[in-house]
């Protein structure tokens, strides 16, 4: 594969407008949507951050519209360049947001996603591991194996997910984190065992599908005891306001902590509604105003009960105060569930 003419301390120059890449128009076939997609899917699940995968898919076009034509025709495959060039991307970002992050106001998660984006398939790869070993695509989208790999180093995440998901060879991806095949190998390996000690049996989407739907029908009924009975003992709430002072700055635990608050916080805001929705192809809920979804919330389970819930609010100002049920457990998680009555009145 010819190099991908990045630098290692090369860092991702951010662009929220999506201006045509640096170097004029580019042909019609030079950016497939088919190769587009694929880079974001790697993108997405390197960083957890939709956002985030876009700039880095982006600045990789930016840098390959920059080569000289000559250099540009000298590449055989372009996607595994493309591929080079935004897993280097990624691994800077990624060693950088670990310093962004300790001064994140409140809890960090993967960004939940509406089902928008169609998670393609991987490749053939090399062989090397026990297909029982292997992730599938669909489950490297799960909220709980996002949350497993921001515990891994960024060269670790790197090497497992183009591995292990999308099946690099260790060979092209010792060109990408800049080590031996070897020691490819080896950081795969312990992203495996992270991700194998904490799997949990996948229940049958029919499954989710139920809990979700009861849960969403036990919150607007403000039954108690129904919540209580869809929560493990120890079930966990995290939300995520977008480092937003306003937002859930601790988790909530326990079943009857989380049913109790969330009865307490359901006087849903006026033009919010709460709809089943796939997230991240997991059955999910997803809280729109209007047009606008303003939260995103994901669940996990083990044995037909809920462990945790994940929710990420996005597009809502933090002073503009009108939260639905799921927003409002976020922004008022700052306070003990003793201190009810000290949060703000809608």
């Amino acid at each position: 594969m010819a190099g991908a003419g990045t630098n290692e301390g090369d860092t991702i120059t951010r662009n929220s407008g999506r201006t045509e890449p640096a170097g004029g128009s580019a042909p019609a076939t030079a950016r497939p949507e088919g190769e587009y997609r694929q880079l974001i899917n790697v993108a997405y699940r390197l960083l957890g951050s939709l956002a985030e995968a876009e700039d880095a898919v982006q600045e990789a076009f930016v840098r390959w519209y920059a080569l000289p034509d000559r250099q540009r025709a000298a590449v055989e495959v372009p996607g595994a360049w493309l591929t080079t060039v935004v897993g280097r991307v990624c691994l800077d970002v990624l060693g950088s947001a670990r310093a962004r992050r300790e001064r994140y106001v409140g809890e960090w998660i993967p960004e939940p996603l509406p089902d928008t984006v169609e998670w393609l398939g991987g490749r053939a790869g090399d062989g090397g591991t026990d297909p029982a070993d292997r992730i599938a695509l669909d489950e490297s989208v799960d909220m709980a194996f996002l949350v497993v790999l921001e515990a891994m180093t960024p060269a670790e995440r790197v090497a497992f997910v183009l591995h292990d998901v999308f099946r690099y060879p260790f060979a092209e991806l010792a060109t990408i984190i800049g080590r031996s095949p070897a020691a490819c190998r080896q950081l795969a390996s312990s992203g495996r065992r992270r991700v194998g000690a904490a799997r949990a049996p996948e229940p049958p989407t029919g499954v989710r599908a139920r809990v979700v739907k009861d849960f969403k029908q036990a919150w607007e009924a403000q039954d108690i005891a129904a919540l209580v009975g869809l929560l493990t003992p120890d079930a966990t709430v995290v939300v995520d306001g977008g480092g937003l002072v306003g937002a859930a700055l601790r988790p909530i635990t326990g079943a009857g902590e989380i049913a109790r608050y969330i009865v307490a916080i359901n006087d849903m805001a006026p033009g919010t509604s709460l709809r089943l929705q796939p997230v991240n192809g997991r059955p999910g809920l997803v809280a729109r105003r209007g047009d606008t979804v303003v939260t995103v919330a994901a669940f996990g389970l083990a044995d037909g009960r809920i462990t945790h819930i994940w929710a990420v609010r996005q597009g809502v100002p933090a002073d503009e105060g009108l939260l639905d049920g799921v927003l409002r457990l976020r922004q008022g998680a700052q306070q003990p569930v003793g201190d009810i009555d000290q949060l703000p009145v809608l």
